[in-house]
């Protein structure tokens, strides 16, 4: 595993070497200054007549819409929702009780640290323009933006605040990098994690999502040559047309693959296999799914940006394939172990979760069905089958859902998006409406090119970033204090008395 492991890094070192020179984007549009009340008739009516040829020949800039910038703010609440509880009640249901306080305290400060360091110069990182892999530093600090600053969305002449935008983006970061603490729960050093976590979203979140989402928006796009020259300052991996509505490389494949390596390179749980490591609160575990179900619609349906029907396709199938993920799982658990658990039907909610989320707005209610449908029998493969081949303690299976059901939503993106099967296509902003043409094949290929570049690029990070939290604090703690429990022998405190 250890040569696999150098293998991975090796073949993702130029992709983590690569910079970016950053290119100084164009301030934000300043309202137009209030011209001074004239006092004569035929002052009043020049400047009536002046303002009426200025407004012929630059139309006024688009103002955000109430409904869009309410719904907006709504899906980040429910998204930090997600995190705090959700996540962190779900994972620490799955947790022995002695590690209980652990997990949450784990999930609650990488959000609230991430946040932090999103605001300082994350977002800059991820959302301005720079080169393909990085974005620049126009926004370090949040320099220049103010309430009035307008965000692009998918639709021309359609704005929402870019503060809205920016925070609804945080929560997105927060929880991705929440993800990875159930990878090598129970024996990492609370220290190892937190440093772990500023150098992976530095060096892996951050750019991964400039390399999917990043581009300048609809709005310059009136021809050919703007069209190219939008796509020319885009992520790389927006360039080459990789579809992901919510995060199914950016959130879910890269968390998982930086967890698998964390669980290979921590190594086993002390008495793993010899012990019982049952999960001490699966109704908390299925308390904490619920919450994910739920904020999961703010999550996927809040990517469309705004409150239409791109918003309202990616509800539904946020509600249909998830149902139907937990239907499959727990008829395969049934058939396969003869009962299904609530084990199994919280995990098939989360890998019909995860799934969708690539997909949610750009496939059809059927196609999002069979995605929910398959995510629920590979995912439940991906934690028993897969898990055994790769032989790493992934505590709370990591990647047998976030991994196998992100890689699958993300290709299953590229089938179901087809208008021929009853999906949303590419739109042409040239033409101004949905490309005729549209390849099953060319784009499931450009979605396999997505997941394999983030497959490397996350191993090859989160391999540097814990050999180097190794070197400085150690990774794990020591086996007196993870019997004792991290608990106690990281924060003096239990769960549970008596």
């Amino acid at each position: 595993m250890k040569k696999w492991l150098i293998n991975l890094a090796s073949a993702g070192l130029l992709l983590f070497a690569i910079g970016a020179t950053p290119i100084v984007s164009a301030e934000d549009a300043a309202p137009a200054a209030a011209a001074p009340a004239a006092t004569a008739p035929a002052a009043a009516a020049a400047t009536d007549a002046a303002a009426t040829a200025a407004d012929a020949a630059e139309p006024a800039a688009p103002v955000p819409n109430k409904g869009d910038t309410a719904w907006m703010m709504v899906a980040t609440i429910i998204v930090i929702m997600m995190s705090l509880p959700g996540l962190a009640l779900f994972y620490g249901g799955l947790v022995r009780s002695k590690n209980m306080l652990s997990v949450l305290m784990q999930v609650m400060m990488i959000f609230s640290v991430i946040i932090v360091l999103w605001f300082i110069y994350g977002y800059s990182l991820a959302f301005t323009e720079g080169g393909a892999f990085f974005g620049g530093l126009d926004r370090l600090f949040m320099k220049g933006m103010t309430p009035d600053s307008p965000g692009a969305t998918f639709s021309k002449g359609v704005v929402i605040p870019e503060m809205v935008f920016a925070c609804f983006q945080a929560s997105f970061a927060g929880i991705t990098c929440g993800l990875i603490v159930g990878s090598f729960a129970e024996r990492i050093k609370f220290s190892a994690v937190m440093l772990f976590i500023v150098l992976w979203f530095t060096f892996s979140y951050a750019p991964i999502a400039h390399m999917v989402w990043f581009w300048p928006g609809p709005d310059a796009i009136t021809d050919a040559a703007s069209l190219e020259k939008a796509t020319a300052s885009a992520g790389w991996l927006w360039q080459k047309g990789a579809l992901d509505f919510a995060g199914g490389t950016v959130v879910h494949i890269n968390a998982a693959m930086a967890g698998l390596v964390g669980a290979f390179m921590l190594g086993k749980r002390v008495g793993l296999g010899r012990e019982a490591m049952a999960p001490h609160s699966l109704t908390l575990t299925m308390v904490g799914a619920s919450m994910l179900w739920v904020g999961w619609f703010g999550f996927n349906a809040g990517s469309a940006l705004e409150a239409n029907g791109s918003a309202a396709l990616a509800f539904a199938n946020t509600l249909l394939a998830t149902a139907a993920a937990v239907v499959s799982w727990s008829l395969a658990e049934w058939v396969l172990k003869g009962k299904p658990s609530m084990l199994g039907a919280a995990s098939g909610a989360v890998a019909g979760l995860v799934a969708i989320t690539p997909a949610a707005g750009l496939v059809g209610l059927m196609g999002g069905l069979v995605i929910g449908l398959l995510a629920g029998v590979i995912c439940l493969w991906g934690v028993n089958g897969l898990k055994r081949l790769l032989g790493a303690d992934d505590s709370l299976d990591v990647f047998g859902v976030h991994g196998v059901g992100g890689i699958l939503g993300a290709l299953l993106t590229g089938v179901f998006a087809a208008p021929s099967l009853g999906g949303a296509g590419i739109y042409d902003y040239v033409a101004n409406a949905v490309s005729p043409e549209y390849s099953i094949a060319g784009q499931v290929w450009i979605q396999l090119q997505a997941v394999l570049t983030t497959i490397i690029w996350s191993g090859v990070v989160a391999f540097i970033a814990y050999k180097v939290v190794d070197m400085i604090v150690g990774l794990r703690v020591t086996e007196e204090e993870e019997r004792e429990g991290l608990d106690i022998a990281s924060h003096g405190e239990s769960a549970y008395h008596g």
